[in-house]
């Protein structure tokens, strides 16, 4: 979701979720089991998969760190890595970063479902193109949920036991046709997702999604922090600040981790921000006391996939069959 703030506007998105339906007066927290008070938070790694410095720094914060979930780029080149992994972890919380495009000049990928079966999606090479707006103005809402579902089918057939669903620069949430797909694939597969601000939604003309996915059963945290830095903001100033500002509620951040090195640097400018996010949350013991000071606690998705699927007694999601 990095680039959607050329489409959005550099701005904190700190999403309200949806108010619950009238005989549903519980919490999101006290659904999950916590007082309605608590304060909960969901540390995701996106764009994992995309390099082994980014494997490499997914698995040390999961396992050592304050990331909580992670979401797996399937068509990038080290997804058969951590799809090895995530095979061996079956409490982890492994997501797909479901992928549309290819926003690096000198690192690319193109479609898990073939460039002929998706042919508005990709460039003349055959890569995918390298902002959402070419995506709504070359493809289909159908390539696209064509696409998507090919990578979660690969990630499904690869063993990950896949527990929730975002979208790769927001190519899924930021268009109307191409929020269905997103909300038809959570549906086909029974998992929750990553959803936009309020206010976001209501400035694309959607106020309305949050009561469809309210309609469908499908879960997501009531809030998402995106965007905000300020110029010249130093990447740890902006964490603790936002930090800060929790309050009672299930709240979402992503972060990029990634370690340093000769690999993160040829493939991105932004390396120096994602090795000093993965530092931060995984061995900085600042972030750490700040959580615990505000008795902050961590969950990840599988809790939400859980809860989603609890009330469905006896359904078959196609994510299981």
């Amino acid at each position: 979701m990095r680039a959607l703030a050329g489409v959005v506007g550099a701005a904190v998105i700190v999403i309200s979720f949806a108010t619950a339906p009238r005989a549903q007066s519980r919490s999101l927290a006290e659904r999950l089991g916590y007082a309605r008070d608590a304060i909960l938070l969901i540390v995701n790694g996106d764009d994992v998969g995309v390099s082994h410095a980014a494997n490499e720094a997914t698995i040390a914060s999961l396992e050592r760190g304050l990331m909580t979930s992670a979401t797996i780029m399937v068509p990038a080149p080290w997804f058969p890595e951590i799809a090895q992994y995530a095979r061996t972890q079956p409490k982890a919380s492994f997501g797909l970063h479901l992928v549309h495009t290819a926003e690096w000049k000198g690192f690319k990928w193109g479609p898990v479902s073939g460039r002929s079966v998706v042919p508005g999606l990709v460039d003349p090479q055959g890569y995918f193109w390298p902002d959402i707006k070419t995506v709504y103005e070359r493809s289909t809402p159908a390539e696209a949920a064509t696409e998507a579902r090919a990578q979660i089918r690969k990630a499904l057939d690869a063993g990950i036991d896949v527990t929730h669903l975002d979208s790769h620069m927001g190519a899924l949430q930021f268009a109307e046709p191409y929020f269905q797909v997103y909300r038809e694939l959570a549906k086909e597969f029974d998992l929750p997702i990553r959803m936009g601000s309020q206010a976001t939604l209501a400035s694309f003309g959607a106020p309305h999604q949050r009561g469809q996915l309210q309609t469908d059963g499908i879960v997501h945290p009531d809030y998402l922090i995106y965007g905000g830095r300020k110029p010249g903001e130093p990447v740890d100033a902006y964490w603790h600040r936002m930090l800060e500002g929790l309050g009672p509620g299930v709240t979402e951040l992503f972060i990029h981790a990634a370690v340093a090195g000769d690999e993160m640097r040829a493939i991105t400018n932004s390396w120096q921000e994602r090795a000093r996010e993965y530092e931060l949350f995984t061995n900085d013991p600042s972030v750490r006391a700040l959580l615990d000071r505000k008795r902050v606690t961590r969950i990840g998705y599988r809790a939400l996939r859980d809860l989603q699927r609890a009330a469905r007694p006896g359904s078959a999601p196609a994510a299981a069959r």
